[in-house]
């Protein structure tokens, strides 16, 4: 049960309402003309930032970073928004994420951990029971400020795999200045030493699965011709202890138009390889997952083209399927189910009959797959709102349900989980709710409370709500308002709405310490906008805005801002947007078409030129999310939308914040320079910052963090806080 009664107070009050106001169809951008600006490389004057470090591109990116920088910092209120955002990001009164690792025929807890002595961060442990008090006694396994301090490298840990049973060797992967491209090392943890004469690979993306203590699935750029159109490894090969990787047998081959490959094992809670295994990527979303036989053949298993094994439980493989789907034995499964094989059978004759685990409603979700020892765990989500479940076998093979003993109306996340037993930790947290973590017994779904955090800002007298707007086709589409219970409703609050909307990644009540503190608490309104694109609402949510249907997404973001504005929550000169990567290509479409909205904009990390994107980096791994611009008719889809085709003179944008990273190896920092330029060409006002560090989080250590939010929240304070109220 839940020790903690106090808990009960901690649970959002939520109002769902909905407007029955429909909204007005965006109306379409203007045709690109033939030979109009961008839509070639001949009519791309910018192309040429694109030259990641090219000596012509730093100097204009140091010169925008000198000019924008002066204009944010400059600002009185930069000072303490940085120092707010430091004390945060550096705060030691964070909950240490737990990891179960087995150590000596028990478990222990690792973290990861970052502070204002630990910049870079330590990787620690500690005992279950210390883990358990208020001060745990941890041990430094590894020192990531020391080593990068030792080594002349500005390393990023990016984690560590390690060998079960006894998980004493691991391979610790490190990041150059935080790109994807890691270098992987083999370390002991036992004399937390890295193994001389051990595995090293270079720095490559891709990856490394220990298959047995001598033996390694390796997935890496071998070099020219070994990666994919995407930038990914194409081949995995077996490694074995004392070759090199030249050496090493190549096992699976895939295809130049593939996303990647990669190999990894299926074990049981006791460590033992059940099935050494090849994943596929045909597309971002369509895969195949191939068995690696002892004589190094490879077989293709029955699995839809869209899914992803989740768990292995008490022999019982658990897979999701994104697709409708026909198994081998004529079962019918549903788009968003959950199903269970057992896996020697399956294995042996994949006609066998499969088992329904959960098949989700039209508003429900699920957001976490893990197991322990004995069970499946579950965090299943309705209408944004989660509860965490425990599913078992029974003998006649049907999945028997119970649900753990955690607080309601909140977002749950299901973390690391024993093997040993039926522990498993649970996060529970919500925007006015400071982060709690239990630790729950799914054998007898209690859950006791671990670990809470202090409030991180002043949330008296907030609330949430939750509304929906309608989008342009009709739709619903939910969004939920943090704010002050006496809110005028008169256009005249500071607004910043966020927003992603794509890969089926869902936006969920989350408790943030630096939303709270640096706009919240200064009298901001936070929204949130769960339109279709995200997973909200399941695999089927995500694929409505997919390809073609892509400015859907585009219009619920839209019309949530619209919403807004009719509620009179806020108004156009105080309303805002923000979101990066996949987000940043929603704040270019909110830019382009419906200006006459907002008042700011900050884009980070952001797509931008979306008829090239595929050439960029990792860009081609999401042509199955966006289409492929070298094909006529989806190139005509794309560039409707495109932000840096369809930036145009006179039009009402306000002044706008780009930031990216140098060394950010997943989006290309050329979208974001680009779209600078053409913006300044055209005559308009941008602020663009530059971190030379970071990858694609745009921050390799804290205090790089810290100057980034601080960044932001002074540009927003400046455009919406500053702004005259609406007339």
């Amino acid at each position: 049960m839940i020790r903690n009664a106090a808990l009960a107070a901690l649970l959002v009050s939520t109002a769902l309402c909905t407007s029955a106001m429909a909204q007005t169809p965006t109306p379409p951008n203007p045709p690109l003309a033939e030979g109009a600006f961008a839509t070639s490389d001949a009519t791309d004057p910018y192309v040429w930032l694109e030259e990641i470090e090219g000596e012509r591109a730093m100097a204009w990116v140091n010169a925008q970073n000198e000019r924008s920088l002066g204009v944010l910092r400059g600002d009185p209120r930069f000072e303490g928004l940085h120092q707010q955002a430091l004390e945060i990001v550096q705060s030691r009164d964070r909950i240490p994420a737990p990891g179960f690792r087995r150590q000596g025929g028990t478990e222990v807890i690792d973290n990861f951990w970052q502070d204002a002595t630990h910049v870079r961060g330590i990787w620690r442990t500690t005992s279950v029971e210390s883990y358990g008090t208020a001060e745990p006694v941890w041990e430094t396994i590894l020192d990531v400020d020391a080593l990068a301090a030792a080594e002349g490298k500005n390393w990023v840990y990016k984690g560590a795999t390690c060998l079960p049973p006894e998980e004493t060797r691991c391979l610790v992967s490190l990041s150059d200045g935080g790109k994807d491209a890691v270098t992987i090392r083999e370390f002991d943890r036992a004399t937390r030493t890295f193994v001389e004469g051990g595995f090293v690979l270079e720095e490559s993306k891709g990856g490394a699965s220990w298959v047995d203590e001598d033996t390694l699935l390796i997935s890496r750029d071998f070099g020219p011709g070994t990666l994919t159109s995407s930038g990914y490894p194409m081949i995995v090969k077996v490694l074995k202890r004392g070759q090199t990787v030249d050496q090493a047998q190549t096992v699976f081959t895939g295809q130049p138009t593939d996303v990647s490959v990669s190999g990894y094992t299926l074990r049981d809670a006791d460590g033992v390889v059940q099935a050494t295994l090849i994943n596929r990527g045909v597309s971002f979303y369509e895969g195949e997952t191939h068995r690696l036989n002892a004589d190094g053949t490879t077989t293709k298993l029955e699995l839809p083209a869209k899914s992803n094994i989740n768990a292995l439980v008490r022999g019982q493989m658990v897979f999701t399927t994104d697709q409708d789907w026909t198994a081998p034995s004529g079962q019918a499964f549903k788009t968003g189910d959950v199903i269970a094989y057992d896996l020697a059978a399956w294995l042996a004759d994949p006609t066998v009959r499969a088992q329904l685990v959960i098949r989700p409603g039209p508003r429900e979700a699920i957001e976490g797959i893990s197991n322990t020892r004995n069970k499946l765990v579950v965090a299943l989500y309705e209408n944004v709102r989660g509860s965490v479940y425990v599913y078992e076998p029974n003998p006649s093979g049907e999945w028997a349900r119970s649900r753990l003993d955690l607080p309601q109306n909140v977002s749950v996340g299901v973390g690391s989980a024993s093997e040993l037993d039926d522990r498993i930790f649970v996060s529970v947290t919500g925007y006015l709710n400071p982060s709690s973590l239990f630790l729950a017994d799914a054998a007898t779904g209690e859950a006791d409370l671990t670990k809470s955090l202090p409030a991180k800002f002043n949330a008296e007298g907030m609330r949430v709500d939750q509304f929906e707007a309608r989008s342009a086709d009709g739709t619903m589409i939910p969004y939920f308002v943090v704010h002050r219970d006496e809110m005028p409703m008169d256009g005249s609050n500071p607004t910043l709405l966020y927003g992603y909307g794509g890969f089926q990644s869902s936006l969920l009540p989350g408790y943030s310490a630096t939303v709270g503190k640096l706009w919240l608490e200064r009298g901001g309104v936070y929204v949130i906008a769960n339109t279709r694109g995200g997973g909200e609402f399941g695999p089927n949510w995500h694929q409505a805005a997919l390809q073609a249907n892509r400015q859907r997404a585009h219009e619920d973001y839209q019309a949530v801002a619209q919403d807004l504005i009719t509620r009179g929550i806020t108004s156009q000169p105080r309303l805002g947007i923000m979101g990066g990567s996949q987000g940043g290509l929603f704040m270019g479409a909110m830019l382009t078409q419906r200006p006459d909205l907002i008042n700011a904009a900050v884009i980070q990390v952001p797509l931008f030129d979306m008829l090239r994107f595929h050439r960029l980096l990792a860009g081609a791994s999401w042509i199955a999310e966006y289409g492929n611009p070298d094909i006529p008719e989806e190139r005509a889809w794309i560039q409707q939308y495109s932000p840096y085709q369809n930036l145009r003179a006179d039009q009402p944008y306000p002044e706008v914040f780009i930031h990216t990273s140098t060394k950010d190896d997943r989006v290309h920092p050329g979208h974001a320079r680009k779209a600078a330029a053409r913006l300044e060409e055209l005559g308009y006002p941008v602020l663009f910052y530059e971190n030379t560090d970071g990858g694609h989080a745009a921050g390799a250590n804290l205090r790089e963090t810290a100057r980034r939010l601080a960044l932001e929240y002074t540009y927003l304070t400046r455009r919406l806080m500053d702004a005259p109220a609406a007339e």
